[in-house]
């Protein structure tokens, strides 16, 4: 296995910064970004270099990529990790949370790719792996903001994958299922406040509630999944164009496909009167 120099971004906290740990563990030059660098101090001690990254600032964002290129003259790796979920229904997210979400999640990736595509397109060669989502693929009750984001990375990621190949430069998407990260109880206290005083506070209320209760389980799985489907992004000869794992991850995507568009809106809205 080659020794590659890797960023990777929102490695904070959950898959972030398990992956970052992993990749470092196996032998790479690892630097971790995220806003909060004292949450990635633990990280040094597998020789992880913590960098302050903010991805709705160009200055931060340019500030990071330079300075991995000052300490090692290439990157190898981006892998595009930054990410959160704000859920509401459209009708009551303030537009400025919809932009913000579509800020973090959609244009500070695409933007961390512009600023490293040059070094990678001079070394002719270079990966990009960014973290979707199977809410990609397929919408819950209450995510439309969040899944607009998601969509969004599947179709840049394939628009990119398709540019950079005379590059040798490849991309991949990470699709989680179910994983046990605090990501969907922050989801469910945002789907709270943004229903409040609402016509629609009673259902949400009642996801929200459930969605908490999914995501304080141990019947998800472990972030060490995706952090293993990342690992084989990096390290695989040919890396493939999607890794999708994690709990309901295949079923969930199959079942979209599957059931015609109202059977599916009927599961969904039933998601809240499941018990866990």
């Amino acid at each position: 296995m080659n020794k590659k120099v890797i960023l990777i971004t929102g490695a904070s906290s959950g898959i972030g910064f398990d992956a970052a740990q992993a990749l470092a563990r196996q032998g790479h030059k690892v630097y971790a970004a995220a806003r909060r660098t004292e949450l990635m101090e633990p990280l040094k001690a597998d020789g992880i270099t913590p960098l302050q990254l903010d991805v709705t600032d160009e200055d931060s964002m340019q500030r990071c990529v330079q300075a991995v290129l000052d300490a090692e003259g290439r990157i190898d790796v981006l892998v595009n990790n930054a990410g959160y979920g704000f859920f509401g229904a459209v009708e009551t997210v303030p537009m400025s949370e919809a932009r913000r979400q579509q800020e973090v999640n959609v244009f500070g990736l695409a933007r961390m790719c512009q600023l490293v595509l040059p070094t990678m397109r001079a070394q002719g060669k270079g990966r990009i792996i960014n973290t979707a989502s199977i809410a990609g693929k397929i919408v819950l009750l209450y995510g439309g903001w969040y899944h607009v984001s998601k969509f969004s990375v599947e179709a840049l990621s394939d628009a990119l994958r398709m540019e950079l190949k005379p590059f040798g430069i490849d991309v991949s998407i990470i699709e989680p299922g179910g994983i046990h990260t605090d990501w969907g109880i922050i989801a469910a206290r945002h789907l709270k406040e943004s229903a409040a005083n609402t016509p629609y506070e009673a259902s949400a209320t009642a996801e929200a509630d459930t969605l908490h209760k999914a995501y304080s389980s141990r019947w998800l799985s472990s972030p060490h999944v995706i952090t293993r489907a990342i690992s084989r992004a990096v390290n695989s000869r040919r890396p493939r164009a999607r890794y999708r794992t994690g709990t309901f991850a295949h079923s969930g995507v199959f079942l979209h496909w599957l059931l015609p568009s109202r059977w599916w809106d009927a599961l969904m809205r039933g998601f809240s009167k499941i018990r866990l």
